[in-house]
């Protein structure tokens, strides 16, 4: 009646689990596999099990075949189908199914064995290389999109409250994964049975082949058959648990990243220095110094201090408040550098915490296997295990106490490498400065100290525990001597073969678990110390304040008032670049924005900005942005900027991206073909697009490399125009530009119809221009006061002196209208498909060559590689020679038992020889991993040092194509992450696998020959399942690691931007696109961890059968076989099983990594400029003069690029001033670039009688100076600056500045607080500095170092008029006679009185004279002053200058 009952049940279930719903469905499938698995267990112990037996018999044998047919059907009904049907997808979001994986609807036995991720190996083994796009796609639930719904609440410190450590918020995230994991403790105590199954079933076989099987009651079939299935069995529970441990390591690094970057979005931009000690690990990241920002607005405009009221050319700006005493250089290293840290967080640190995810591993399954050890060694030498157990507690602390040591040096570790990160970034940002003055010594120089003091310390580190390893080591032997002396000595107990080989196996266990617990501990720690870097950066960095808390509640309560007023403008408020009552800070600018009554500016019309240098112009915008930090002053206070018709900004200093031109335009916005036309027409841009073969589709490079500076000031005024938003804000838009297309500027754009009836609000210096179109004018005061507001003859009225100013400078203005770089600003722009600049990264196929690895290798051996290589390998064949004699030595002795009676046993010998054994053993081991870990590092300092001196040496040409953050990439994480880290580690246990498997499987050979045929087949079978995992796991490898370059390039660019992209609110956009380059790099990350899942479980399987062969060969077919050799046979045996699949993964790991050393490579082979020679050296005396002389100079960009400059020869004597004017596109910047041979040329150069060609490119770099229209800074202080090398004392620095018109600009009386000093600290690229002080200081810079060749390339574009006339009086007069001076500018009374005039066209010289004798031909230079409006005043120059000649 129960079987009928029984039966009708299941067939109910069955027609359930088709005909109801899904969700019954499945639940109805489930329930009637667990019935029918549990009728075939009970079936299988009934009438299976008997036959592992000697003494039982089947219980249903009576049935005859019948049964074997029941056991059949019943095994695949209740086995076989369950496990191979596909699983039902079920979508993350119902209502937004994406299209399942093969992971979400693969059977049970296909996720079991990885079989889903068959179809990605064989693909991977039949073609060269796999593309990212030919992987498997990323499930729904892995996508950063659905991570972040998933995580933000609990991580967020925005949504999170009260603060709370970032490790609390992973947990809550994770609890689910988490609680899998320790459920899985079931399965950790199955492996650690299954770890232990070999020693046991050793000892049952060796006991049967003592005793002859007398008493056995199991066969010794089922121990051979269990020496193959433990081993798979503990295989499948050990990767399944390594799959979810992975799966949330990807997790949470996709979480982290997007973390770090929305945080990013939210904290307040400032340049500042910093006194932070550096070797303290503080890591709140603040954005001081931090991004060569070409946001260069909202670093400046904050100090006040009395500076002449005129109206400056250059932008408002800030000067950071210099120190009270000369500051030290330990503080002036210690500047901040956000874009170096966040590199450092997202890579280094990144991978420390994904490393610590399992950190449940060494608490759950260490002390199981530990203790299940020792109680396994308790049933075979009794209570001496017990001993055994008390020496190893006793001793237990030993490297306790010396990992807490580890973690105080990581952090200083950490430290350090975060200072050669920054250092390594702001070197790269201002490559091409030093290229051009001659440095790369000098960075590298700097560059190998800082990587010095980081391999110190990792030196340290490395040392510290390899004596942990040493200690832990050694403890097992030191426990297993001591058990084997209580069990023989004083126990006085026989060590048989079936008690001491599998002791042995159980203390290698023991020992194994020890080496577990000291190597997870180091990583812990590395992760802890990151986490807290990470949680400290999100907790501690200043955020903007509709981010913030402040003391009074959020400031959103103090702004919502503002939304009832459809006004933009301020009201009795003030605003600093931080709050200073969060705490007190690094030193940083003083400067406050008042506003006292109330500011309101027009809608619908142009509003100007007006004011001297440092009044707070630049502020204005920022505090109407919300980027400066808000104080009402009064209950009726407010700052409104109504958002709902959208905000456009343009910096001066314009941010553009690493996309077409294009591209930088629209923005995101749809293509309006009519709009952009008008757009590209009004910014005058057509000329400048018509110039680039691709036209529009031109890519412009990172920073907008193959721009000029006003080209990229009006493509960022293009994306502001094309936009719909109804306010503009447009921060010194005309700076950059010549007269002539600024006033194309205002009259067609500002005036135009793409601007008529929306809000505009322009901070501007050149009121002449501006004036005209001007509907209202704020004027500042130099103290961060409104001075006068209103129509500009309001302001006219009230400040007589800025209208004497602006009258002077309309004059100026005319006189300069015809500037020298006229264009056809309606050139008709090309069309064209190729625009490509920057290259796509290199992707190496098949494996890392040998030669890549023979760079690593030759590094490591130094300057005496077979000392190196001999005192290794040495080592290590006599370590593992020791090891594998030990065995041997223990099996000889307990084979004494069997000859001998146990008290004619000379214990007391065989444990002084084994002992001193031991000794040898340890100190060979510490000698192998003590002489890798000194070759480690000397490798780690030279491949740095190679990539750094390739870098800095390569083209000018292969830098502006090649994308900072790729080299950034190769110097952070392939540098400390692979090189100083994982390739090292993974090198050596390879070297060491390949060593113990050579000796351990010639021992086997060597007592078992006939067994070389079945060993040799398996280590095939092994090696070909290694080749295809291969394959694959490097085509994986190398897409990942592409894939990380790009997270780290939208990170960089998105922290240069910051400003404008929150003005524009592109947040989303920005988020969006890091979004699909996480869910790439995850795609790539996902199966590189499952491809270790599916090889792991084939080579142990191929592990247990190879020693369950061995194990049936000794039993069935080696009948003269005793039970000390089989016992030392299937001890190597089981060593060597294990060692396959580690030997596979070691070789693997060792390509793997090999990547990262081949990325490396990849850089060490590029372009490079010619090297230094001894005959490259110039004479002591050169250069005496200026002399220069060019015969039939040609000159391109690239070997296949065409020519830019023709034939060009001309002769400028010692002393002269010339003056250089084209055309855009003429060819000036590139007969600069030439004269320093920073591109390919033809014909000869001569400087001072000398050819350039003949010289040494530092050498002559360093005896002309260039000044760039953009100057680039250094961060550390003024007189770091201006003098790096230590060479000249401040009497000389201080005339260098007075002469380029330092002073000048800054007024007699000026605060002391607001002056710019030699102490004074710059910021990263100048970012705390305007535009026209940067100018400044790299013009004094090139004073002091007194080169007889100057070349100004528009060097003052960005200086006001007045102080611009005080430089060139300066320059007139102050340098030395021999000095020679040539000048590219725009302005016709900057060169009217130069000694000659060099007109350049398309590439060739047309005219190249005196001014006053090219005044009298006809020509370009003579129509322009024809036509000038103060063509008398320039005739007098250029006559005046020929008569003083």
């Amino acid at each position: 009646m129960l079987k009928i009952i029984a039966q009708a049940y299941v067939t109910f279930l069955s027609l359930l689990s088709v005909l109801a719903p899904p969700l019954l469905s499945t639940l109805a499938c489930k329930h009637l596999a667990t019935i029918l698995v549990a009728t075939w267990m009970i079936y299988a112990y009934r009438d299976i099990w008997p036959y592992a037996t000697r003494a039982l018999t089947p219980a249903d044998v009576s049935e005859g075949w019948i049964l074997w047919i029941k056991i059949i059907l019943l095994f695949v009904a209740a086995n076989v189908i369950p496990a191979i049907s596909p699983r039902r997808y079920v979508p993350v979001s119902p209502k937004e199914p994406a299209d399942p994986t093969p992971e979400q609807t693969a059977s049970i036995l296909s996720l079991l064995f990885f079989f889903f991720m068959d179809g990605l190996v064989m693909k991977a083994w039949r073609t060269e290389h796999l593309s990212l796009e030919q992987f498997l796609p990323i499930a729904d639930y892995d996508t950063a999109q659905n991570l972040i719904k998933r995580s933000y609440q609990h991580l967020d410190p925005t949504q999170t409250t009260p603060k709370r450590h970032l490790f609390w918020g992973l947990m809550r995230i994770f609890y689910m994964e988490y609680a899998i994991l320790f459920a899985m403790i079931i399965s950790i105590v199955g492996d650690v049975v299954c770890t232990l199954a070999n020693p046991f079933g050793i000892n049952r076989l060796l006991l049967y082949i003592e005793s002859g099987g007398a008493g056995a009651v199991i066969r010794p079939w089922v121990w051979v058959l269990w020496l193959f299935l433990a081993p798979t069995l503990r295989s499948l529970s050990f990767q399944w648990y390594f799959f979810i441990a992975t799966r949330i390591e990807v997790r949470i690094q996709a979480m982290i990243m997007s973390l770090l970057f929305d945080h990013s979005l939210r904290i307040r931009m400032k340049a500042e220095s910093g006194n932070e000690d550096e070797d303290s690990v503080r890591t709140e990241a603040e954005p001081a110094l931090s991004v060569t920002s070409d946001e260069e607005t909202l670093q400046s405009s904050s100090a006040s201090g009395n500076l002449p009221s005129g109206i400056d050319k250059g932008k408002a700006t800030s000067f950071p408040e210099p120190e009270a005493e000369r500051p030290t250089a330990a503080a002036q290293d210690k500047l901040k550098n956000l874009v170096g840290k966040m590199n450092n967080l997202v890579t280094i640190d990144l991978d420390n915490i994904a490393s610590a995810t399992d950190f449940l591993m060494p608490l759950e399954m260490v002390p199981l296997q530990g203790a299940l050890s020792i109680w396994f060694l308790y049933s075979i030498l009794s209570w001496s295990a017990l001993v055994g157990l008390a020496i190893m507690l006793i001793l237990f602390p030993i490297p306790g106490y010396i990992t807490s040591r580890t973690h105080e040096i990581q952090k200083q570790k950490m430290a350090k490498t975060d200072a050669r990160v920054q250092t390594v970034t702001e070197t790269l940002n201002v490559s091409r400065m030093i290229k051009f003055f001659g440095w790369e010594p000098w960075a590298e120089e700097q560059l190998s100290r800082k990587r010095d003091e980081e391999l110190r310390w990792a030196k340290t580190y490395k040392l510290l525990n390899l004596l942990i390893f040493i200690v832990t080591y050694t403890i097992p032997l030191v426990v297993m001597l001591s058990t084997f002396f209580i069990y023989s000595v004083i126990m006085k107990q026989p060590l048989t073969a079936s008690k001491v080989f599998p002791a042995m196996s159980a203390f290698e266990i023991l020992e194994d678990t020890l080496q577990r617990i000291w190597w997870n501990i180091p990583m812990i720690v590395q992760g802890k110390v990151s986490l807290e870097r990470v949680s400290e950066f999100l907790h501690k960095t200043e955020l903007l304040d509709q981010f913030c808390m402040q003391h009074d509640g959020p400031v959103e309560r103090t702004r919502s008032n503002v939304s009832q007023f459809d006004v933009i403008g301020i009201r009795e408020s003030t605003f600093t670049w931080s709050d200073e009552r969060d705490g007190p800070r690094a030193p940083r600018r003083k400067f406050a924005l008042r506003i006292t009554g109330q500011l309101a500016f027009k809608h619908g019309s142009i509003n100007l900005i007006i004011g001297p240098t440092a009044s707070g112009k630049t502020s204005l915008l920022m505090a109407l942005l919300g980027e400066m930090h808000y104080t009402p002053m009064g209950l009726e206070s407010f700052v409104s900027l109504p958002r709902d018709g959208g905000i456009a900004y343009a910096a001066q200093e314009s941010w553009v991206q690493n996309e077409t031109i294009r591209n930088n335009i629209l923005f995101g916005s749809p293509y309006d073909e009519e709009r952009y036309s008008k757009v590209i027409e009004q910014c005058a841009l057509k000329p400048d697009i018509s110039i680039f073969d691709a036209g529009d589709k031109t890519e412009v490079g990172e920073k907008g490399i193959t721009l000029s500076g006003g080209q990229k000031a009006r493509l960022t005024l293009a994306r502001a125009i094309y936009s719909h938003a109804q306010t503009l804000l447009l921060d010194d838009i005309l700076a950059a530009l010549d007269v002539h297309t600024a006033k194309w500027v205002v009259d067609k754009c500002l005036k135009g119809d793409l601007v008529r009836g929306r809000t505009v609000i322009l901070v501007t210096h050149n009121v002449g221009l501006t004036g005209r179109i001007a509907d209202f004018v704020v004027a500042m005061s130099p103290d961060g006061h409104i001075a006068n507001q209103g129509s500009l003859e309001t302001v006219l009225e009230n400040d007589p002196r800025l209208s004497t100013q602006i009258a002077e400078e309309s004059k100026e203005l005319e006189q300069v209208e015809h500037a020298v770089d006229l264009v056809d600003l309606e050139a008709p722009a090309k069309e064209n498909t190729s625009g490509k600049l920057i290259v796509e990264e290199e992707i190496a196929v098949g494996h890392v060559g040998w030669s890549i690895m023979k760079i690593y290798l030759s590094a490591v051996g130094g300057s005496y590689p077979s000392l190196f290589w001999l005192g290794y390998v040495g080592s290590l064949f006599a370590r593992d020679v020791m090891t594998a004699t030990n065995t041997w030595f223990v099996g000889s002795w307990a084979q004494q038992y069997e000859k001998k009676a146990p008290s004619e046993v000379n214990v007391s010998f065989y444990l002084n020889i084994y002992s001193m054994m031991l000794l040898f053993t340890v100190v060979t081991f510490g000698s192998v991993y003590g002489i890798w870990i000194l070759g480690n590092i000397r490798a780690s300092r030279k491949i740095h040092k190679d990539l750094v001196t390739s870098v800095l040496t390569s083209t000018l040409r292969w830098l502006d194509k090649t994308p900072v953050s790729r080299i950034i990439a190769r110097c952070t994480q392939d540098i400390n992450t692979t090189v100083d880290g994982k390739l090292t580690s993974e090198l050596s246990a390879f070297f060491d696998i390949c060593m113990v498997m050579v000796i351990r499987f010639g021992a086997i050979l060597l007592f078992s020959p006939l067994f070389v045929i079945p060993g040799s087949l398996i280590s095939a079978a092994g090696g070909f399942c290694g080749q295809i995992y291969m394959k694959a796991q490097l085509c994986v490898k190398r897409e990942m690691s592409n894939a990380k370059a790009p997270v780290l390039g939208h990170f960089g660019a998105t922290m240069t931007g910051l400003t404008s992209i929150r003005a524009y609110g592109a947040q989303e956009a920005m988020r969006e696109e890091l979004f699909g380059r996480i869910n790439r790099y995850t795609r790539a990350a996902v199966p590189f961890y499952d491809l270790n899942r599916w090889v792991c479980i084939r080579l142990d399987a191929l592990g247990g059968l190879f020693v369950a062969l061995l194990a049936a060969y000794l039993v069935y077919g080696n009948t003269n076989a005793t039970a000390s050799g089989t016992g030392f046979s299937l001890a190597m045996a089981v060593s060597f099983s294990g060692l396959i699949l580690w030997w596979i993964r070691g070789l693997n790991e060792v390509e793997l990594n090999g990547n990262s050393l081949e990325r490396i490579v990849q850089y060490l082979i590029i372009e490079h400029e010619p090297k230094t020679t001894e005959d490259g050296v110039p004479p002591a005396y050169w250069p005496a003069s200026g002399d220069l002389r060019v015969e039939h100079l040609y000159a391109r960009y690239s070997p296949d690029g065409p020519r830019v400059l023709h034939d060009i020869s001309f002769e400028v004597k010692s002393g002269e001033r010339v003056g250089i004017v084209g055309r855009t596109g003429s060819g000036k910047s590139s007969l600069t670039l030439a004269l320093l041979r920073c591109i390919i040329t033809e014909g000869t150069v001569f400087y001072d009688g000398l050819p350039t060609d003949s010289l040494n490119l530092d050498a002559l770099r360093r005896n002309i100076t260039i000044i760039p229209q953009v100057p680039e800074l250094l961060s550390g202080t003024l007189r770091q600056n201006l003098d790096p090398f230590g060479e000249h004392d401040d009497a000389e620095l201080h005339d260098a500045l007075r002469a380029a018109g330092l002073y000048a600009l800054q007024g007699q009386g000026a605060a002391d607080e607001g002056r710019i000093t030699l102490d004074t600290p710059i910021a990263n690229g100048g970012g705390n500095l305007s535009v026209g002080q940067r100018q400044i200081l790299a013009l004094a810079r090139a004073i002091v170092r007194r080169s007889k060749l100057m070349i100004l390339d528009e060097a003052t574009s960005a200086i006001d008029y007045a102080t611009d006339a005080v430089i060139q009086q300066s320059l007139r007069h102050e340098l030395g006679k021999d000095v020679t001076l040539l000048t590219v500018a725009h302005r016709l009374q900057t060169i009217m009185d130069a000694d000659k005039i060099m007109v350049l066209d398309a590439g060739r010289i047309v005219q190249f004279d005196k001014p006053s004798v090219l005044l009298r031909k006809k020509g370009l230079l003579r129509a322009l002053v024809e036509e000038s409006g103060d063509k008398a005043a320039l005739y007098e120059m250029a006559e005046r200058a020929s008569g003083s000649n």
